[in-house]
């Protein structure tokens, strides 16, 4: 029976007989045989081209590389179909899975962000072109998670330089990720690591340094007690920055 069917389909690909392709083509995508749907789609495109067949050929071809889950691929034919189809009613769609593909593409937070970055454009371009879509809500769902798992890259990157005792490089980083991040559930610990990170900063760096970081270091200090009174690190931070005021008055 393989073999009947492989001679069979072996032989309605050099048919000339593009009615019969199409149709075992939808066929086999409906029985989610989607190689060979690909192989029937590809020798069809030229044939179809410019006809409601083509349309559907173009988008299919997509969607087998999708549920393939080749998504690199199955992108790039969804961005293609939208820009030969533009009025078409699966434009709305081709362009929502085009940004669900650099989705499923996001990498763990220890690699590279590339597609995370592109994904989180890709959905941003999407709710401006489409705002009353009813896959919004989804998409700003997925935005929000992604630039969750962006914030906890950079989260960790700034506690590798400050457990790696890199001064300079960690102030840099702490500074970058409250900016970028202003409301992140890391606050509280990132003002925290701030005042110990400018304190021994200030205690490595040359004299006429020191102050400005010493000063620096309180300044977090006290932002943290302003923003968390009850912050469990003001009582381990209090004789550190005591020690702090101290050396400042005896700056003129």
């Amino acid at each position: 029976m393989a073999l009947a069917s492989c001679s069979k389909y072996s032989k309605l690909l050099k048919s000339t007989d593009n009615e019969a392709k199409y149709k075992e083509a939808l066929n086999y995508y409906e029985k989610n045989n989607y190689d060979r749907a690909l192989q029937l789609f590809d020798v069809l495109q030229s044939a179809y081209r410019g006809k409601t067949e083509g349309e559907n050929i173009a988008f299919l071809t997509a969607e087998c590389y999708y549920k393939k889950r080749d998504y690199e691929i199955a992108s790039q034919y969804y961005k293609r179909y939208a820009a030969n189809y533009p009025f078409s009613k699966r434009t709305e769609d081709a362009l929502f899975r085009s940004a669900l593909c650099y989705y499923k593409l996001s990498p763990s937070i220890t690699l590279d962000q590339t597609d995370t970055y592109n994904a989180i454009t890709e959905f941003q371009s999407f709710i401006d072109l489409y705002p009353e879509s009813p896959n919004v809500e989804i998409a700003n769902g997925k935005i929000d998670t992604l630039r969750m798992k962006l914030e906890e890259k950079d989260y960790k990157k700034c506690m590798l330089y400050f457990k790696m005792e890199e001064y300079q490089a960690a102030t840099t980083s702490f500074e970058t990720f409250m900016k970028d991040y202003p409301g992140t559930l890391h606050r509280e610990e990132i003002l925290a690591y701030m005042v110990v990170n400018y304190n021994r900063y200030a205690e490595k760096s040359v004299a006429d340094k020191q102050r400005e970081r010493y000063e620096l270091a309180v300044e977090k200090f006290n932002t943290l007690t302003y923003i968390f009174p009850d912050s469990q690190y003001i009582k381990d931070l209090e004789p550190v920055v005591e020690k702090i005021r101290e050396k400042l008055s005896k700056y003129k």
